[in-house]
Formats: C-alpha cells, structure tokens, sequence
C-alpha cells in the first residue's frame, strides 16, 4: 500500500464511520484490506479503493470494508465499577422516580456482545427482588459481523472468566457436544436485547425511543474531538433527562459543548 493510497483510505474511513486512521496504523490498515483484495481477486488497493468508492462498491462492498477495519475489543464484566454504580446509584434513583415499566438501556457500540450480556445479567439479578423492574436492552454496532456474533450468544469458554461463579451456573448452557468448549447465554438473558447496525455518523439513528441509560465505553477514542462532541449531542437526544451515560475509562467530556454533568468517574447525567 503506497502512502497516497493511505491517506485515500484513512480520509474515506473517517468520511464514513469516523475512525480516525493515523500513520501508525498503515500496516495495520494494509494487513486487513490485503484480505478483502484476495477475496475480490484484486490486484492492487488503488483498484480496491477505485472500486469500493464506485456506487456499486458502496452497496456491495463498503460493509465488508468497514467490518475489516474496525477494532472490537471487549470482555464479560468490563470495568467493573460501572456495573455496581449503575445497581447501588443509578437504579434506585431512577425506580424511585419513574411509573412501573420498562427501563431501557442501550448498549452503543456493543462489539461481540460482551457487554449487553453482562448488562442483561447485572439487572436481571437487580431485578429478581424488586417489583416493577422490567428492562430491555438495545445493542448497536456499525460491524455486521460482531453483531452476528452477539445475536447468537455462544462463547468459548475462556471469555467467561470475568463471569462470577455464580452468574455462569444461572445464565450459561454448556454445549453437550462436550469436545466443544463453548457455552451460550439462556433464552432469559438473550430475549432481553434487540441488536441493530447502527452508524454513529449517521444523520439520523432511526431510533424512536429514549433510554434511561447508555453505556458507549472505549469508542470515542477513535474519533477526533469535533466528532465526539457531535455523537455525544446526539445520544443526548436519545437520553432521558435524569439518565445517565457510562464512557471508557480513557475517555472525557471535558472542552465539549454537551449537555451533560459529570457525577462520577466517566460517568455522566443529563441534567432534568
């Protein structure tokens, strides 16, 4: 991949999902597009670019390209702290305050799914002794791929070691072919989430509902700062007031026009 080719890819990559794609991350860039060329039967990235840029390469390849080049790091339990917060803090306050119903949660860039099934189990657990404590969850990401992967709900075993002992008995299925060291999450716990592809770039989210709380950890770091700026005002649209946003522990509002004040740790609550 020539520099020139690079800096048309980083600049198209931005354009369409806003990640930013620096220097450093050319080998990274040309090790993962090198796949899509041999998948294509392409000679060279210029034709790939030439390609996926054409109106037909938009509809047929610009998914593919974007499930290639994004990062989906995530674990069970991540950022534990969070997840107590959001059980000793944040579900109190808002029960005490809102009509018997259904709390709704969005999971905004829920990579393979980690992370809303351990939302799903944390608030079922909260749930089963209290009345009136109904929730769904919403989980979004722009890679189709990780989110077929949520949607299933089936791990290898050793991505459930943050999963406390007792959680794995309750809400995990062992697979009987027993050679297969897989386990998947119960019925229970899966029919609480709805994923969805969704763009955070996009100019509309298509979403018609409001959330109580949104957890989007660990993704504004691959924007610039007039990007998150603008993901973080259009969350805010889609967050009650009195809810609450949960971010990655590298990762700030400060210097950000937004509407939200800061009550813990990269925690934040949208003023009523």
């Amino acid at each position: 991949m020539s520099a020139r080719d690079f800096r048309l890819f980083s600049r198209l990559i931005e354009g369409i999902c806003g990640i930013k794609m620096p220097d450093a991350k050319k080998n990274m860039l040309e090790s993962r597009l090198r796949k899509r060329l041999r998948s294509l039967e392409m000679d060279s990235f210029r034709d790939y670019y030439d390609y996926v840029s054409s109106p037909e390469g938009e509809r047929a390849e610009m998914t593919m390209m974007i499930d290639a080049v994004t990062t989906n790091k995530t674990d069970f339990f991540r950022e534990p702290a969070h997840f107590v917060f959001l059980t000793e803090k944040v579900m109190p306050d808002l029960l005490a305050k809102m009509a018997p119903g259904q709390m709704r949660i969005w999971s905004a860039g829920c990579s393979s799914g980690e992370e809303p099934y351990t939302l799903a189990m944390v608030l079922s657990e909260y749930a089963s002794t209290r009345e009136y404590c109904n929730f769904s969850i919403l989980a979004t990401d722009i890679c189709t791929e990780v989110l077929e992967k949520a949607y299933r709900g089936i791990y290898e075993e050793d991505r459930i070691a943050p999963i406390p002992p007792d959680l794995r008995k309750k809400y995990l299925l062992r697979s009987r072919d027993r050679s297969r060291s897989v386990v998947r999450l119960v019925p229970e716990i899966r029919s609480k989430i709805s994923f969805q592809r969704l763009n955070f770039l996009a100019s509309s989210y298509g979403l018609e509902q409001t959330f109580q709380v949104i957890f989007c950890r660990n993704v504004l770091i691959y924007f610039d700062r007039p990007t998150q700026e603008r993901v973080l005002n259009n969350f805010c649209r889609h967050l009650q007031p009195g809810g609450h946003l949960f971010l990655g522990h590298s990762e700030t509002i400060n210097g950000l026009d937004v509407p939200l004040v800061q009550v813990n740790s990269t925690i934040y609550r949208k003023p009523e």
